[in-house]
């Protein structure tokens, strides 16, 4: 009694040594070595006699603990069923974790049924066996062998065998009663915790705010040196389900409100465009109050991680992505270093709740984009092309990113100047110089000038420069802009390192008579405030060249500024020359410390006022430029805008979690780390989905959910403090672009490359590949149109292609992870590209390789098919065992036997069926448990079977007709 419960406590003693220590970080670099469980054990059972004297038992066996405080059984696990074996080794073992409240005195009680089917429902006793914990741990070779009695009483049944599965020792297992299909020599242990993590997710600041309700499995199978490998696979659920939904939707509210704020600011309008923006203003309003409600209904879950497949259609919940989990499988060989698989699992991104009666977002997107010019036609407003529309908003995007930065950094140049600090002056202005650069060169296109053209003309009152020329409405200024071959040239003149194009007294006299809106006058008491006229003007003719005297003024103000920090160097620089002793006093009391930031305050703040003078003229033109878009929307295009929002916010919660996942483990891999910051990271979504009736809709959305994680940019930051709360990925940004920022404690934080730590974007490239593999596939390819998923796959091809050929060339191919397999990625890519083109049913190998590309280049899988469950799991578990056979040298007669294993429990849900996997396809069927029904695959055979017939018949009476 006393070993065993030191050993009990000896486990979560190390564990808390484990956990207070940094240095526990195993390879992965923040998963931390498992908790030892305290107990775990196998099952066998010798000499079991059916019900029927003329049949072998399909035996399993129910483990069930008894609370020594309330006396009543707690379901604990259960084994596979062993078919027509009287003498049944179970794969399946039982643990009891260190967080587990078990102790010596702990009861466990084995129930042995006979299963006449897989789906349990008709399964007779046959006898049962209790022992304790501490009877085990006692027992010679910790080994026990119990009767099993049966409901009379009488030992007639057989018995049981428990032994005790001592985790991280490889040691041999006699098998002699195994079944016949297995070879009898070795055989794998398998251990599973339904409910408590083998991992140390609670002591793991890394983890703990974004992974949880850990379910692990671990088995061990046989090489093909006759060694054993160790196997664990983790499934665990994500906070960020519900986190970046709830994020987004109120980056979603804060922009539409922000939309109609600026609507308002456009001032006064002609009765047409006022009734339009009131419309428009409406519809916003409707959304908003819509996303309100969804936001408060979601802020009243609690406790829940992710989306079950039965919740997809429900409203509330139509943000959050289906069964979005995470999926590690780590493989443990004999002198071999450990070695980790992780892979994302999410039901398809798509408006389940809106339905796809008139299709997903792709063929909506296309249909409404053919139909924008009419419908601009019929409400009379402004017909801009989506790269207009596009542009609109990079430009209030961008603007409001630097128009504070610029005000910022004009300060901190005044702040060195007041310091006298030459250093801090030069580093100032280069950063001040390069933000403004960039704030005109946004700012310098045409869309803009025509823009405020088109809102001149909206004004009430307006009147056209030629009475002949009809004004700018009705849908007659297309918005078909071409841009003048100088467009690129910078305005920026005398940028650091360079000498500015004016002379000190020229850059002033400029500075004095800035061009356009704004003037300055010298007097006795030196600069007067700069008159701001309107930024439209109102009831006469409007000057086309105004906006381009408006803008070019930010670059001729920068100069001055330019101008005015070179000359108070250059002085600088003259009084720190030898002078005469006389005249030192005479320097000493002439120079003021203060001079410098009095010196450049007008020219600063002349820099500002044009900033922001240019800032609102371009904020006003580009809202009306939205504003005809949602005009011209008003049809349908708020639906199609919610459509998208719903399908990317479910896309960017799975590509989050992955990107996660993937940084907690490569964060001790430099040569990712360097990958990471130089080129970003490939995201490659396996889809599973069919090309026939709605599961095209679903593919049609996924399509461009997928394509719209491009606007997404990640950022890697340190976290205030170490506390769970403030280790959650935040979301920050609008639409058109969205940046994740993952805190890292502040010790992980400073190991990390400084351009990481510096807060450079990080990229992730999204590709998609779909092959769809159920039965509905079968009568799309037979009688339908695959078209989209050719189309998909051509595309996405092109896009890997071209990260391969960015990465080749930025990051050396030794920074990519190793693998047994010596195939050259090229190679691979050129077999993926015949693939694609290839016309061939069902042609999973696509899937096969792009997964291994992208496992190659160090990249984040996802596997989704319509609800992350059937499909989903067959694929996941079939990739598992073609990776320990191609990367760890599974025995080939295990590869079937672990397939089975994995199968029989699968941690990610209801299980489907593959076919032969020789034959490379899948078969999809939905059982009401975890086990696979004979019955309803027969009926939905007999079903396709049927379909298939009528459908047949159809088509011979119409070729003969």
């Amino acid at each position: 009694m006393e070993d065993g419960t030191q050993q009990l406590g000896h486990c979560m003693v190390d564990m808390k040594e484990l956990s207070a220590n940094p240095e526990g970080l195993t390879a992965a670099g923040v998963i931390l070595t498992p908790k030892l469980p305290q107990v775990e054990f196998s099952l066998a059972c010798n000499d079991l006699v059916a019900s029927g004297r003329d049949r072998k038992p399909n035996a399993l066996v129910q483990v069930a603990v008894i609370d020594p405080h309330k006396q009543h059984l707690v379901s604990h696990a259960c084994t596979e069923i062993v078919e027509a074996n009287k003498d049944p080794l179970f794969l399946t073992g039982v643990t009891f974790p260190s967080e587990y409240p078990a102790s010596p005195e702990t009861l466990v009680k084995l129930t042995v049924y006979d299963a006449k089917d897989k789906s349990q429902e008709s399964s007779s006793f046959l006898g049962s066996a209790t022992f304790s914990v501490a009877d085990l741990l006692r027992a010679k070779d910790e080994r026990l062998t119990l009767s099993l009695r049966s409901s009379d009483g009488v030992c007639t049944a057989g018995t049981v065998v428990v032994s005790r599965l001592k985790m991280g020792e490889m040691e041999e297992v006699d098998v002699d009663h195994i079944t016949t299909d297995i070879p009898s020599h070795k055989c794998p242990m398998v251990c599973e915790s339904a409910s408590h993590a083998c991992i140390d997710r609670e002591n793991n600041p890394l983890t703990g705010p974004v992974f949880k309700n850990p379910v692990c499995k671990v088995y061990r199978f046989q090489t093909v040196d006759s060694k054993w490998m160790l196997v664990r696979e983790q499934m665990e659920e994500c906070t960020l389900s519900f986190s970046v939904p709830k994020q987004l939707l109120s980056l979603y509210i804060q922009e539409d409100m922000s939309r109609v704020q600026d609507l308002r600011e456009l001032g006064e309008l002609s009765p047409h465009w006022d009734n339009l923006r009131k419309e428009v203003m409406t519809r916003y309003g409707g959304i908003i109050s819509s996303y309100q409600e969804t936001l408060a209904e979601l802020d009243k879950i609690t406790g829940r991680s992710f989306k079950p497949s039965c919740c997809k259609a429900q409203k509330s919940l139509e943000f959050i992505p289906i069964n979005l989990h995470t999926q590690r499988m780590r493989v443990t060989c004999p002198r071999k270093t450990d070695a980790f698989y992780d892979i994302v699992t999410v039901g398809a991104p798509a408006a389940h709740f809106q339905g796809f009666k008139c299709g997903g977002l792709q063929r909506v997107l296309s249909r409404y984009e053919a139909e924008k010019k009419s419908f601009s036609t019929a409400y009379q407003c402004i017909y801009y092309s989506p790269e207009h529309t596009a542009k609109a908003q990079e430009v209030l995007s961008t603007m409001s990113l630097l128009q504070p930065l610029i005000t910022s950094l004009a300060d901190q140049l005044l702040q060195a100047a007041q310091e006298h600090s030459s250093p801090g002056l030069r580093d100032a202005l280069k950063n001040l110089s390069d933000k403004t650069e960039q704030f005109v060169h946004t700012l310098k296109d045409e869309l803009v000038k025509s823009a405020l053209l088109a809102l001149h003309a909206a004004r009430p009152g307006y009147v056209s420069k030629n009475q002949k020329q009809t004004p700018v409405q009705g849908g007659q200024h297309q918005g078909h802009i071409h841009q003048d071959s100088d467009q690129n040239q910078s305005p920026v003149q005398g940028l650091p390192g360079h000498s500015p194009t004016l002379s000190v007294t020229e850059s002033t006299a400029v500075c004095n008579n800035v061009e356009g809106s704004q003037t300055t006058t010298r007097g006795e008491g030196g600069t007067l405030p700069l008159k701001h006229q309107d930024s439209i003007p109102h009831h006469k003719e409007y000057d086309e060249e105004e906006w381009d005297r408006v803008w070019a003024n930010v670059a001729k103000c920068l100069n001055c500024v330019i101008a005015m920090v070179d000359k108070l160097q250059e002085e600088d620089n003259s009084k720190q020359e030898p002078v005469p002793d006389q005249q030192l006093a005479d320097v000493i009391t002439s120079h003021n410390p203060g001079d410098w930031r009095e010196q450049l305050r007008p020219p600063v703040t002349r820099l500002k006022e044009c900033v922001m003078e240019v800032v609102e003229k371009a904020k006003k033109a580009m809202t009306f430029v939205l504003l005809q878009e949602a005009a011209c929307s008003i049809p349908q295009g708020f639906l199609l805008q919610q459509r998208r929002d719903v399908v990317f916010s479910q896309a960017l919660a799975a590509l989050a979690c992955g990107f996660v996942m993937r940084l907690y483990a490569g964060m001790q891999d430099k040569g990712f780390l360097r990958q990471l910051h130089l080129v970003g990271l490939v995201a490659q979504f396996e889809s599973l989905l069919s090309t026939y009736s709605e599961e095209i809709g679903m593919l049609e959305d996924m399509e461009v959910g997928i394509s719209d994680l491009q606007r997404v940019v990640f950022q890697i930051t340190e976290a205030k403090t170490d506390d769970l709360s403030d280790l959650q990925p935040l979301v920050c940004g609008r639409r058109d672009h969205f940046t994740v920022e993952v805190p890292l404690p502040r010790l992980v934080f400073q190991t990390l490359p400084e351009e990481i730590k510096e807060g450079k974007p990080l990229r992730v490239f999204p590709v998609l590949f779909n092959v769809g593999i159920n039965e509905q596939q079968t009568i799309a390819e037979r009688f339908g149109d695959i078209s989209l998923q050719e189309r998909i796959n051509q595309r996405n091809f092109e896009m890997l292609e071209a990260y391969y050929k960015s990465l080749s060339e930025k990051v050396p191919l030794e920074c990519l992870p190793c693998f047994q397999t010596q195939t050259d990625i090229k190679e691979l890519l050129e077999t993926l590209g015949q693939n694609v083109v290839t016309k061939k049913r069902k042609n999973v190998e696509i899937l096969w390789i792009a997964g291994t590309i992208c496992r190659r280049l160090n990249g984040i899988r996802f596997t989704s098919c319509k609800s992350a469950k059937d499909r989903t799991s067959m694929s996941v578990t079939l990739e598992q065992c073609a990776l320990l056979r191609d990367e760890h040298q599974l025995s080939k007669d295990f590869f079937i036997r672990a397939l089975d294993c994995m199968r029989s429990r699968l941690t990610q849900g209801d299980i489907g069926q593959w076919e032969d996997p020789e034959a490379g396809a899948l078969t999809e069927n939905k059982p009401a448990s975890r086990h696979f029904y004979p019955i309803a695959l027969l009926l939905v055979s007999s079903h396709l079977l049927v379909v298939w017939l009528i459908l047949s018949l159809v088509f011979l009476l119409a070729k003969y007709q």
